[in-house]
C-alpha cells in the first residue's frame, strides 16, 4: 500500500530545520511535520511572507531569515542555529533569467546547489539525524556536468540547462554526502528525493508570458503540493528509510503517484563526477565539511 503522512509518528521533541517554507511544498512539509508535534524552523529569505504563513499553521513553527542567493547570510544564519535533528534543502528556483548570486556565482546553481552544499556543511555537527534534499526529474534533462564551468562564465546560458545542471547536482550532493557519511561511520543519513511535478509558484516565475499559462497545464499532468511533498516527508520522518534510493513517484513519466523507489539518470550515478562537483563547490564557497 502507498505510504501516506498519516503514517508518520509523533515528532514531538523533533526539530526540523526546512529552508524555502513560506510557499509551495515547503509550506505543506511545515504543516505537517507541525501538525505531528515537531518544532520547525521556516528558513526563508522573506521572514514577513513566511511569518504570515506561519500564522497560519497550528504548531511550535518558528521563522528565521536566510538568503540562499548570500553566502553571508547562509552564514548567519548556520552560526545561530542549535542542535537539531532534520535539515530539508527544500528551497529552490526554476528556469529564472540569468544573473547571479551576491557572491557571484549564476543564480539557479547558486541558490539550489552551492547554497544548501554550504548550508549543510557549517551545520553538520548539529544534524543529529539526516538531510534531505530536493532534486527534481528535470536532472535527466542535461547531457552532462560542465565540472570546468558550472558557474556559466565559458558557455551560452540556457535557462533549463542551469536548471537541470542546478538539480543534478542537488542530487549528486545528496549521494556525495551520504557516501561520505558511511565511510566515516556516522549514523547520519543523507537522502535524495524528488516531488515529481506540481503546480507551485517555481512555475510561475520565469519573466516571459509562459508564466500565464504553465501551472494550470501543470496542475493536470502532475498532482498537487500536498501529494508532492510526501516524498520529502517520507525521507525526513521513516526511520529506515534507504537513504541509497532515490525517493520520488514513477507515475505518467515521474510525475506523479505515491512515493516509491524512483529512476534517475546514469550521470547522475557517476560517483567520479560526485567527487569532482564535491570539489568544485568546497572551492567556491570555502566550506569544508569535518565528518
Amino acid at each position: 500500500m502507498a505510504w501516506k503522512p498519516s503514517e508518520i509518528p509523533d515528532q514531538t521533541g523533533r526539530t526540523f530545520v526546512i529552508t524555502g517554507a513560506n510557499g509551495g511544498l515547503g509550506a505543506v512539509t511545515t504543516e505537517v511535520l507541525a501538525a505531528k508535534g515537531a518544532t520547525v524552523v521556516m528558513a526563508c529569505r522573506n521572514a514577513a511572507k513566511a511569518q504570515a504563513v506561519a500564522d497560519g499553521i497550528t504548531g511550535d513553527v518558528r521563522v528565521a531569515e536566510l538568503d540562499l542567493s548570500d553566502l553571508a547570510s547562509v552564514r548567519k544564519f548556520a552560526d545561530e542555529q542549535a542542535e537539531f535533528d532534520v535539515l530539508i534543502n527544500n528551497a529552490g528556483l526554476m528556469n529564472v533569467p540569468f544573473s547571479r548570486t551576491k557572491d557571484g556565482f549564476e543564480t539557479q546553481w547558486g541558490v539550489d546547489h552551492l547554497a544548501h552544499y554550504a548550508l549543510t556543511g557549517l551545520l553538520l555537527d548539529r544534524i543529529r539525524d539526516r538531510v534531505v534534499t530536493l532534486a527534481s526529474i528535470a536532472h535527466k534533462q542535461t547531457p552532462k556536468l560542465w565540472v570546468d564551468d558550472l558557474n556559466y562564465e565559458h558557455r551560452r546560458y540556457q535557462r533549463n540547462l542551469a536548471y537541470a545542471q542546478a538539480k543534478l547536482s542537488n542530487l549528486m550532493f545528496a549521494r556525495e554526502l551520504q557516501r561520505r557519511l558511511a565511510e566515516s561511520g556516522s549514523s547520519k543519513r543523507s537522502y535524495g528525493v524528488h516531488p515529481g511535478v506540481s503546480a507551485t509558484d517555481l512555475f510561475a516565475r520565469t519573466e516571459t508570458p509562459i508564466d500565464r499559462i504553465i501551472k494550470p497545464f501543470v496542475a493536470i499532468i502532475g498532482h498537487p503540493p500536498k501529494k508532492a511533498a510526501h516524498s520529502s516527508l517520507f525521507a525526513a520522518t521513516v526511520p529506515d528509510a534507504d537513504p541509497e534510493v532515490y525517493w520520488g513517484p514513477r507515475r505518467f513519466f515521474q510525475t506523479q503517484g505515491p512515493v516509491e523507489a524512483s529512476p534517475s539518470s546514469r550521470l547522475s550515478k557517476n560517483k567520479e563526477l560526485w567527487k569532482r562537483l564535491w570539489e568544485e563547490s568546497e572551492r567556491l564557497t570555502g566550506v569544508t565539511y569535518k565528518f
